[in-house]
């Protein structure tokens, strides 16, 4: 058998299931010159529609002689009987071709087609071939009558014969043309009918397997559903025995859940008058918490006035700010402890006492200074006032008045004091105090979780303590 770059479908199936009348091969020749192309001619039937794989095969065919083979042709054609073959299956081909498929099966001329098998590939023996249509599932759609592939004989050769001979066999002919015709006719007509019984019975095979199939599929789902039904019978009785010591033990653990039950009833007597109670705590937590919001709410207002005069100390300050590099962590400090006196009253006044020990240094350096320049503090027209005095003027607002009333009034420039500064000794007027009083403080600490917040986050510090008083 021929080797090919790819096999064509085939199949397994016996000639009893194939149908040769679909496909009719035209112009068949009795033998052919071996060395040379051979064309297959075959024509479409009306029920046959062709696929992309299908393929026409040479497949070996019985060997006898021509007369027989007509027979058993013209027997197999009228009687749809099986045509005696050399092969069984559609895997016993010699050499293929591939089927090209018309653009329109509809035009009669695309129902004519034909196919040209290369001579290298045809059989070299002078053994008896057919031609077979097989269809991409592997099934026969129609069969050649045999053939041989040899050269030309004494047998071919034209014999001379007289004209009465030859008229006896040109009359003979024209009966056999006639006879053939008809008998074309007929086996058109019976390939018609065998074509329709041949629908009629695949339809019905496809119907009776179907049916086959949709018993089996029935048949198989009564086992399995009386195998499950016979399985949950055994686990209901199975079930039924467990519910059954299950239902006594169930009773003792009725009465045991039922004492449990009498003891829990007092238990949650005990827990009813313990919530009254906590509801009563709840009551005074809330008013607690109500005078601690008002209580809140005040400190608010006291820093909103400490902001306030810090932000106009710092508009007086902000010409001075290089020159009191020295002092800034001194100054941090005093930031600190104003951000802390500014919630908790007791830092306010710590941070009350240490500015006015300052105050009396400086007031004493001030002293000194108009002393050494031969003034007399007394004769000066604005005097500094004292601690007491500076505390009965500041903001009543304020629960120990405001820090820095004493260092402002201190610190302001009089007409005597603007030669020398204090501090540095220069000869202009520095305000190291005034910067020192008016630094905004650098962060603020919460006095009850004591968490730090930076300076700019003083809306997010406020509504955090007021979180504490929720």
């Amino acid at each position: 058998m021929e080797e090919t770059i790819k096999d064509p479908p085939t199949s397994a199936v016996l000639l009893d299931h194939c149908h040769f009348s679909q496909v009719i091969f035209n112009s068949v020749e009795k033998f052919y010159i071996p060395g040379g192309d051979v064309t297959c001619h075959y024509t479409f039937t009306q029920h046959f529609i062709p696929r992309r794989k299908d393929w026409i095969g040479i497949f070996r065919a019985f060997k006898c002689f021509q007369d027989k083979l007509e027979q058993e042709l013209l027997k197999w054609r009228s009687q749809g009987q099986k045509l005696q073959v050399g092969w069984k299956t559609t895997r016993e081909y010699y050499t293929f071709m591939w089927v090209t498929l018309p653009i329109d099966l509809n035009n009669k001329s695309a129902k004519q087609q034909e196919v040209q098998f290369k001579a290298y590939y045809l059989p070299k023996d002078d053994e008896y071939y057919q031609f077979c249509y097989v269809d991409e599932d592997g099934v026969v759609r129609g069969a050649s009558i045999p053939f041989q592939f040899r050269p030309e004989n004494e047998e071919d050769i034209l014999v001379v014969t007289t004209q009465g001979e030859v008229e006896e066999i040109e009359q003979h002919n024209k009966e056999l043309c006639k006879e053939n015709q008809e008998l074309k006719d007929s086996c058109i007509s019976l390939q018609k009918q065998n074509s329709d019984m041949q629908a009629e019975l695949q339809k019905k095979q496809e119907e009776l397997e179907t049916l086959q199939s949709i018993n089996k599929k029935l048949e198989l789902k009564v086992k399995e559903q009386k195998d499950y039904w016979e399985t949950e019978l055994l686990q209901l009785k199975e079930q039924n025995q467990k519910m059954s010591s299950e239902n006594e033990k169930m009773g003792i653990r009725v009465d045991q859940l039922q004492a449990q039950l009498s003891t829990q009833e007092k238990e949650m007597e005990k827990l009813v008058q313990g919530d009254q109670d906590k509801t009563e705590q709840l009551e005074q937590l809330k008013k607690e918490n109500d005078h601690l919001f008002l209580s809140l709410t005040e400190q608010r207002k006291d820093q909103k006035k400490l902001e306030q005069t810090v932000e106009q100390m710092k508009q007086n300050e902000t010409t001075a700010m290089k020159k009191q590099q020295e002092l800034m962590d001194e100054n941090f400090d005093l930031s600190k402890r104003l951000s802390e006196n500014e919630i908790i009253c007791n830092a306010l006044q710590r941070q009350k006492e240490r500015l006015e020990g300052e105050n009396d240094l400086l007031k004493r350096e001030n002293s000194r200074l108009l002393s050494y320049m031969g003034l007399d503090f007394n004769s000066l027209p604005y005097q500094v006032p004292t601690s007491d005095e500076g505390g009965a003027r500041q903001n009543p607002g304020l629960a120990y008045g405001n820090p820095y009333s004493g260092i402002q009034e201190s610190s302001s420039p009089s007409p005597l004091s603007i030669k020398k500064c204090p501090i540095c000794k220069a000869d202009d007027i520095c305000d190291h105090t005034l910067e020192q009083q008016q630094m905004q403080p650098l962060c603020f600490n919460c006095p009850i979780c004591d968490k730090i917040f930076p300076a700019t986050e003083k809306q997010i510090f406020e509504d955090h303590v007021f979180c504490h008083s929720l």
